[in-house]
């Protein structure tokens, strides 16, 4: 399972972290790769520099023979398997589709693109019937992700939007059986699902006219969001947990800055969407959203991105069709979007939503690919940047220390070291953010 980076090597990487763990400042050029009111081409201008800065990592791999003594010049070959930045979608869809051919279609483009999934808790839905939660469904989700080594999170486990149709009127039986729900889920799926949005869109409680809302308004959203929090880690205390907003200002960032306990906070990464039905954000402001939470020392993750390739018809969840010129402009905003989060060092996480136009939210062309599977632009580049631009592939030799140096995406990796008489070695190594990354293989 591959989770958010540890706290204290996220702190040391970020310029936010130097100073929360009293380090020497970055340079303001450094910290600040483009002034105040810089527009889009002036931030991804600086976007190379800062992807080779902070999502690549030293290494040495070391050779040696079955002696002991090292190895020069054998040959050594790596080829990255996974970033351990997480590009992710919701998969909604998985077991869902009318047609056998879609459904695996759509299984085979999905697991070729992401290594990160996006699992439904919507309570109403996934408990229609109290105490007969769908179980079923998330093993199946979990058992074909782990075959296919993409980790998983579940969305939502607290959110006021809805009700069960069951759910009772009086908040005390409300606060017992959300409390259970969320330790249940937490517990039962731990090992396998580690991830977890726990508390969604705190900052607008009540605005559904729901009892979640009601009872969550009477608690106050901090002791609401806590104590969910509190019961999550009790019960997975490896977990990695989120609070996830489309609010980015004020209001949410005070709601998390007081979720702490003796000077902790309770969450380990903050959730943020970003559903751009109206068109692509400013990338300054996508870069001030990350400077602004990056503060508070942990990674971010954009939990829930959405760039349309179809047009609005109407008010509300009105719109047409995908269109081959909004589909080059979805492209065209998907990889700027991409690659200024992928530049900035607090972001670790980035979910799309949705992957297909087949069942997509509101109705609109939100996927990467279209209701028959086959890929829109936005899908061919972002497989360019992620495994082509993006991925690590090496050939070297080791020199006379029987050592050849690295410097890879941070990821996992598959390296082979090999001589002409037939001798060889392979092993996967996991290069990692701050770590000294040095492995050694030994030619059999």
């Amino acid at each position: 399972m591959n989770h958010p980076l540890n706290r204290r090597v996220f702190l040391k990487t970020t310029a936010a972290g130097a100073v929360l763990l009293g380090a020497a400042p970055a340079r303001t050029a450094d910290r600040r790769p483009d002034g105040p009111g810089a527009g889009d081409d002036e931030i991804l201008a600086r976007c190379k520099d800062r992807i080779e800065k902070h999502r690549k990592g030293e290494g040495v791999i070391a050779v040696r023979g079955a002696d002991g003594k090292p190895v020069p010049g054998a040959a050594v070959r790596l080829e990255q398997t996974r970033h351990d930045f997480l590009f992710g979608c919701n998969f909604f869809r998985f077991g869902r589709l009318p047609d056998p051919a879609l459904e695996a279609e759509y299984r085979r483009r999905f697991a070729a693109l992401m290594n990160f999934a996006t699992l439904g808790f919507y309570w109403p839905s996934y408990e229609p019937t109290r105490g007969r939660p769908n179980y079923d469904y998330t093993d199946q989700a979990l058992d074909w992700t782990r075959d296919h080594g993409i980790v998983c999170k579940g969305h939502p486990l607290v959110w006021d939007f809805a009700d069960p149709r069951w759910l009772p009127r009086e908040f005390a039986e409300i606060r017992t059986l959300s409390n259970a729900r969320v330790r249940d889920c937490v517990r039962r799926f731990r090992g396998r699902l580690d991830v977890w949005d726990v508390v969604n869109e705190p900052t607008h409680l009540g605005r559904f006219k729901t009892r979640m809302g009601e009872w969550a308004m009477d608690m106050g959203a901090v002791p609401y969001v806590r104590e969910h929090l509190l019961i999550a880690r009790d019960a997975n205390p490896a977990a990695t947990l989120l609070v996830n907003d489309y609010r980015t200002g004020p209001a949410f960032y005070r709601i998390l800055d007081a979720l702490r306990e003796d000077g902790k906070l309770l969450f380990d990464a903050v959730g943020i969407q970003s559903h751009m039905h109206g068109g692509a954000w400013p990338l300054r402001n996508v870069w001030d959203i990350c400077d602004r939470y990056g503060r508070l020392g942990l990674p971010i993750h954009f939990t829930e991105t959405t760039l349309v390739s179809g047009p609005r018809t109407g008010p509300g969840e009105r719109w047409g069709p995908s269109t081959p010129e909004l589909e080059a402009h979805q492209a065209e905003a998907v990889a700027r979007f991409y690659t200024a989060l992928f530049a900035h060092p607090a972001a670790h996480a980035l979910t799309w939503w949705d992957f297909s136009d087949h069942g997509a939210w509101q109705g609109a062309a939100a996927g990467l690919v279209r209701r028959d599977m086959s890929p829109k632009p936005a899908y061919d580049r972002l497989m360019a940047l992620v495994k082509e631009q993006w991925w690590s592939r090496l050939d070297g030799r080791t020199d006379t220390r029987g050592e050849c140096a690295l410097r890879v995406f941070h990821g996992t990796h598959r390296v082979t070291a090999s001589l002409p008489d037939g001798r060889s070695a392979a092993k996967t190594i996991h290069v990692r953010r701050g770590q000294p990354n040095r492995f050694d293989l030994t030619l059999a």
